[in-house]
């Protein structure tokens, strides 16, 4: 049978001890849940935070920096302390672990991630685990992932995993803070998520991780896009982490019966970089979403941006309420010109290859 493959993601909080500096005693715990999850037959990549957290005492700040520069060399110096603390403890249960260190625009470029792939592949096949972060000496704040909660369930759509492990201080998600509220309830499964999920959730839980649990119910929807069961909630005892993936952790698990995405379909949806955005009527809408078709220029209300054909373009209502993405096989210019029109008044009017402004193969709804 073939090996199922899991990601894990532990935030800083976990990870560091909260005056700055890396909390040995818990790496060494993680790391022996994650080989007892590697020897229950789970393929095992982690997604790790705490680079920065690791790093920034080191250089004499006193506080988390919080200007760009001041973060990326923190992280300079602390993934390399946190990767030696890793490799020793995963060292001394006989494994061997690897360092992958990604930003936004590595997903972006098809033939990088693609490269990215096939390395994690066969890190897997050879028995190493590979150590996923985003690679903060380099990232800018426009392109940063924002948390490792988004990194974590991107990396899980890209392996094409079975379940995704999200650790987090508290054991999942509630009705309300239970820090403040005594009559909150933790809910223990979701099996979609709405608006109404979105509002419980709040800010960031501690000051050393950039994460709260609104990122993590994010991450959670882009991975049960992906045909990915998410676990979110904690591992501080033996025998936890191999507990949440066999479905009886501490925490809340959101499930989902929906395939695994090729990769075409995740670097349209998720990682590609919209060059525009297209506004389109309530019926367009229904058409894209309930109805499977492709987007034609009579349901479209509107326009913005500099694209051309083959570049990403986001599609919104009228409201601007976010709909999905999709290839475009015009420019921005003959969308201007066809907005509104029947494809026999487009195809009088504008020279075009093909009258679909994005064909429904091209389109991922979000």
């Amino acid at each position: 049978m073939k090996e199922q493959r899991i990601v894990v993601k532990i935030g800083s909080s976990s990870l560091t001890i909260p005056e700055g500096g890396l909390n040995r005693d818990r790496i060494d715990y993680f790391a022996g849940e994650l080989v007892a999850l590697r020897e229950k037959g789970w393929q095992v990549l982690l997604v790790t935070s705490g680079a920065v957290a690791a790093g920034y005492t080191r250089i004499g700040y006193e506080q988390r920096p919080k200007l760009l520069h001041e973060k990326q060399a923190a992280a300079a110096v602390g993934q390399a302390l946190l990767m030696q603390a890793y490799q020793a403890a995963f060292a001394e249960r006989g494994y061997a672990a690897a360092q992958l260190l990604l930003t936004r625009s590595d997903f972006s470029n098809r033939k990088r991630i693609n490269n990215a792939m096939m390395t994690i592949d066969e890190l897997l096949k050879r028995g190493v685990i590979p150590i996923i972060n985003e690679n903060d000496t380099v990232s800018v704040d426009e392109l940063k992932f924002g948390d490792n909660d988004t990194l974590s369930a991107l990396v899980g759509n890209l392996v094409r995993a079975q379940q995704l492990v999200i650790i987090t201080d508290t054991d999942g998600l509630y009705t309300a803070d239970p820090r403040k509220d005594s009559a909150a309830k933790r809910i223990d499964r979701v099996d979609t998520i709405g608006d109404e999920l979105l509002a419980i959730a709040g800010g960031s839980g501690s000051n050393v991780g950039t994460g709260g649990m609104r990122s993590k119910i994010e991450a959670a929807r882009i991975a049960m896009r992906g045909g990915i069961r998410v676990f979110v909630g904690r591992a501080s005892e033996p025998g936890d982490l191999v507990q949440a993936a066999e479905s009886s952790g501490k925490g809340t698990y959101f499930e989902t019966a929906l395939a695994s995405l090729p990769m075409k379909k995740q670097w349209v949806g998720f990682h590609s970089l919209p060059q525009g955005r297209i506004s389109v009527d309530a019926g367009a809408e229904r058409a894209l979403v309930e109805g499977g078709k492709s987007l034609l220029p009579a349901g479209i209300t509107g326009v913005a941006g500099d694209f051309h054909p083959g570049d990403v373009v986001e599609v919104v209502t009228d409201s601007g309420r976010l709909v999905g993405r999709g290839v475009v096989n015009y420019a921005s210019w003959q969308v201007r010109a066809a907005a509104g029109l029947t494809s026999e008044e487009v195809l009088q009017r504008i020279e075009i290859a093909r009258i679909e402004v994005i064909h429904r193969d091209e389109w991922f709804a979000l």
